[in-house]
Order: structure tokens, then sequence, then C-alpha cells
């Protein structure tokens, strides 16, 4: 496993930056949005860290908007990280069920 790899999957490996990603998988979101549909239950510093877990792996992007940071899943690297890892733990699997089969 390469550090990309391992990168992703420690991103995946916790309940609330699953629920982060999934928020924003369709639409840029603020640290402060992302706390109001979380119910609260994670503050704002939290939901920051996580953010930044995000953006180490490449999962997010970011656009700067006056003081605020709007972030948007990275689609593109979210597909190519399942790919990879599918390529390594996998690879046959990809052989025997081609897409558009």
């Amino acid at each position: 496993m390469d550090a990309e790899q391992l990168s992703f999957a420690q991103a995946l490996a916790d309940r609330t930056r699953l629920q982060i990603m999934g928020q924003i998988c369709s639409q840029w979101l603020t640290v402060n949005d992302l706390v109001a549909r979380l119910g609260g239950r994670v503050h704002q510093p939290t939901v920051s860290h996580h953010l930044k877990k995000l953006d180490e792996a490449g999962l997010v992007l970011v656009r700067r908007r006056g003081r605020f940071r709007y972030y948007l899943l990275n689609q593109d690297q979210v597909t190519l990280c399942c790919g990879s890892l599918m390529l390594t733990f996998a690879p046959d699997a990809l052989e025997e069920n081609p897409p558009g089969r």
C-alpha cells in the first residue's frame, strides 16, 4: 500500500469525516454550514480538524471567498483512490467485470 492509498484509507476510517464527505459531496459548504448540518454534534474546531485531514489526503477542494473557505468533495480524487485500491487488492475483479459489460 503506497502513501496515497494509506492517506485515503485513514481519511475514510473516521465516522465524522465520512459524514462530512457526504455533506460536501455535491455542494460547496463552509465549516459553519457543516456544523449546522451535523446538528451541532460536532463543534467548529473539530470540523476544521477533519477538513484539514481530508485536504491533506487530497479529498477536498477549497475555495476562498472573503474570510470564508468553502469545501467540496474532490470526486476525481475519490475515484482515483478507489480504483487504485481495487488494482492493489482485487485486480482480478476488474478483469472479470469490466465496465460496460
